[in-house]
């Protein structure tokens, strides 16, 4: 019995056997496929400033800038966006994405509101000190900065939000947007915006920005802020940046704004900040061996889940490699695990092996040819299949993103014999 085949049953089976030929579906033989990540990824790492010489050369995919609401906005309902593109120019033409911050106090400057409604009869500009220097606060009392800030995010998002140069985007009030003002007038309502304009604005905002992740201080978890006791705003898109992120006290102070926000946020918005300046080991020692208060930098990455920090003198202190080494420790990373393939047809298995998903649309392709769906979102340990319609004797397999600079790709681990 063991070796024959009754006539029926062998019918079947080989009707079976030429129907699944004809839909392109066999023979399904397994693909060799040796790959492995070896340089920081595309919207994950360490970030210098874009003003920062190293650009040029450091182990990096993203750069940093702050900007002004007035750097844009000459006139009311007039917008010169030049200066912002030659910002992205530069930074896409070393190869980078940009992560921007719009903000409009800065601790010994002038105002970053716009100079027409610094001027309009409903503004009252404060001028006081912050950290000793002396500097110019908001009129957030004003209708016409309220309707403005809105508007902007309007225009800025209708420009800008499918942009591949731009990865992240960071909003906020108060000292350099985040959310605050320790040293200074700090006024509801005046200085700093009511909880009900705030409410509006991040709507706004997440409404507006649809494809751009868009980030706000782990500082709005405090009683000037309406965030952490809603239900609703927690439900936003936001993610949350630290700009504190290693300081000695972090467990006790940063790490209660992070729970306050939704610490699992980082599942669908992205985590990062800037190494501490409270010390001055805080900088120096960001990526020792123990960090500088006794935890390496990989573990406390992994526990908020970073996919970038702003570290603008690592390079003064550390080797690239070690900057490099840092940079691929956070983020996603991906991995191939299964890789079968016919003509016409190919099953790809691929899981996260970082510690934060990809915020924005990834494919994986065999000839050119994307999966239906992307790898958008797979989290830290879960595994994803997917079925492309190409393949053949020797299938090529890559991952398309359409939101990367010239020059960037996203690269993947396999060792498929």
């Amino acid at each position: 019995m063991a070796g024959r085949c009754f006539p029926w049953i062998c019918f079947l089976m080989t009707g079976a056997v030429f129907s699944a030929v004809a839909r392109g579906e066999v023979p399904l033989r397994p693909v060799r496929l040796k790959s492995a990540v070896t340089t920081v990824q595309p919207m994950t790492g360490i970030v210098l400033w874009a003003t920062n010489a190293a650009t040029a050369t450091a182990p990096i995919q993203l750069e940093y800038s702050y900007m002004t609401y007035a750097d844009v906005a000459p006139a009311s309902g007039r917008y010169d966006w030049s200066k912002l593109d030659r910002l992205l120019e530069e930074v896409s033409g070393r190869g980078h994405q940009l992560v921007l911050r719009w903000h409009d106090t800065y601790v010994g400057q002038k105002t970053g509101v716009p100079a027409f409604l610094v001027k309009s009869p409903s503004y009252t500009l404060t001028r006081a000190n912050s950290e000793g220097q002396p500097t110019e606060f908001p009129d957030w009392s004003s209708p016409d900065l309220r309707q403005f800030a809105l508007e902007f995010f309007t225009e800025f998002a209708r420009r800008y939000d499918r942009d591949p140069r731009l990865a992240f985007v960071q909003v906020g009030f108060g000292l350099w947007a985040e959310y605050h003002i320790y040293d200074g007038p700090m006024k509801l309502g005046l200085t700093f915006p009511s909880k009900e304009f705030q409410e509006e604005f991040l709507k706004h905002v997440s409404t507006a920005l649809r494809e751009t992740p868009w980030m706000i201080s782990v500082d709005a978890s405090d009683d000037y802020s309406p965030i952490a006791g809603s239900p609703e705003l927690l439900e936003l898109s936001f993610g949350l940046f630290d700009d504190s992120f290693n300081h000695k006290r972090h467990s006790e102070v940063n790490e209660l704004d992070w729970n306050a926000l939704d610490r699992t946020r980082w599942k669908r918005a992205p985590a990062g900040g800037e190494f501490s300046f409270y010390e001055k080991r805080d900088q120096k020692e960001a990526l020792s061996a123990t960090g500088p208060h006794g935890i390496p930098f990989e573990d406390q990455a992994r526990r908020f889940h970073l996919s970038f920090i702003i570290g603008d003198a690592q390079p003064r202190h550390q080797k690239p490699e070690r900057i490099r080494d840092a940079g691929l420790a956070m983020g996603y990373r991906f991995r191939v695990t299964e890789f079968t393939s016919a003509p016409g047809r190919s099953l790809i298995r691929m899981e996260n092996s970082g510690i934060a998903p990809l915020y924005h649309h990834a494919w994986p392709a065999v000839n050119g040819v994307r999966a239906a769906h992307s790898l958008k979102g797979l989290l830290p340990g879960e595994s994803r299949r997917f079925e492309i319609s190409a393949g053949g004797a020797s299938p090529k397999f890559t991952i398309d993103c359409d939101r990367l600079s010239q020059g960037q790709s996203i690269g993947f681990d396999a060792d498929l014999p």
